[in-house]
């Protein structure tokens, strides 16, 4: 519940809070995702296949926040120029 919480309250904010990767990171982390942990190619056909994305909770955001997680979890992928783990 308090997860629900905090994603509403996220949710309702200004904006600007979608421009900015910290917040998305920290959203990624409330959903227990790691953008470093699949491939491009991977996250792609998460975001293709409803399964997968309820799998991941992805389906409850609506579709301006999922573009906005598919585009951070796509930037810093295990195989993009800025991954987010170093030293891969």
């Amino acid at each position: 519940m308090e997860k629900m919480k905090f994603l509403l309250l996220i949710f309702t904010l200004t904006p600007l809070i979608y421009a900015s990767d910290y917040t998305t990171a920290q959203l990624t982390k409330s959903l227990n995702i790691s953008a470093g942990s699949k491939a491009i190619v991977q996250w792609e056909r998460v975001f293709q296949s409803e399964r997968k994305m309820k799998r991941y909770k992805i389906n409850t955001l609506s579709s301006e926040d999922k573009d906005i997680l598919k585009k951070y979890l796509i930037k810093h992928a295990i195989d993009s120029d800025q991954p987010i783990m170093a030293g891969v």
